[in-house]
C-alpha cells in the first residue's frame, strides 16, 4: 500500500521504524502545524520557535528508535507533550519565566490559512483574536498554561495534570478561573452575560 495518507499514525511510525523514512515524512506533516503553535506561544519567537521544533522532531526519532513512545493512537498529544517539555527546558536554562505575549500578530497568524473573506469581517475577526490573547496574556501563569495545552496543544485535562505535576482537580479549576477572568476581560463578552 503505497497511500502514505490513509494510514494512521502508528503504522506510519512502523514503516519509519523498519527504514521507510517518507512514512517519518508524512508524520511530520501531519502533525507540525500544531506542534509549531504550541511551541510558538510559549517561546514567542519564530527563529526560537523553529530551533526548538527542529529539536524536538530530532528527541522524537531518538524516542521513537529507543521504543519510548507506547502506541496508543495520541502521537500529537505525545509530541506537544515533548515540545512542552524541551520549551520549559529552554526557559530553565536560561533562567526566566516562560510568560506567553502575543503582540506579534504577523507571525501567529502566518500559521493559518483563513478562507477569503471580506475586509470588514477579517478586520473584526482579528480585532476579536487580538483581545482574545491580550486577555490570555494578562491570566497568571498557571492559567495561561492550563489555556494553552487545552485549547493549542489539544491535550485533556488528565494530560495539562501530569505535565504540569498538579492534580486534575487543580487543572480544572485554574481552567475555571482563566475562562473566568477572561470574560471579566473582554467586553463583548461581558455583554453576551
Amino acid at each position: 500500500m503505497k497511500n502514505y495518507e490513509l494510514l494512521s499514525e502508528n503504522l506510519l511510525i512502523q514503516r519509519y521504524l523498519n527504514g521507510d523514512s517518507r512514512a517519518f515524512s508524512i508524520l511530520i506533516d501531519r502533525n507540525k502545524s500544531k506542534i509549531f503553535t504550541s511551541i510558538y506561544i510559549l517561546v514567542k519567537d519564530h527563529f526560537l520557535a523553529e530551533d526548538i521544533f527542529q529539536d524536538v522532531f530530532i528527541r522524537i526519532i531518538e524516542s521513537l528508535k529507543r521504543g519510548a513512545y507506547v502506541e496508543n493512537g495520541k502521537f500529537s498529544q505525545w509530541a506537544v507533550r515533548i515540545a512542552h517539555n524541551m520549551c520549559m527546558d529552554h526557559f530553565r536554562k536560561v533562567k526566566r519565566t516562560p510568560t506567553i505575549t502575543t503582540s506579534d500578530n504577523s507571525n501567529i497568524f502566518d500559521l493559518y490559512n483563513f478562507s477569503e473573506t471580506a475586509a470588514d469581517v477579517k478586520i473584526m475577526q482579528v480585532e476579536k483574536y487580538d483581545s482574545v490573547k491580550k486577555a490570555i496574556d494578562k491570566l497568571p501563569q498557571d492559567q495561561r498554561e492550563v489555556i494553552i495545552l487545552r485549547h493549542y496543544a489539544d491535550l485533556s485535562f488528565r494530560e495539562i495534570a501530569a505535565l504540569s505535576d498538579i492534580s486534575i482537580n487543580t487543572a480544572l479549576g485554574r481552567m475555571r478561573y482563566a475562562l473566568i477572568n477572561i470574560r471579566k476581560m473582554l467586553p463583548e463578552a461581558r455583554l453576551a452575560s
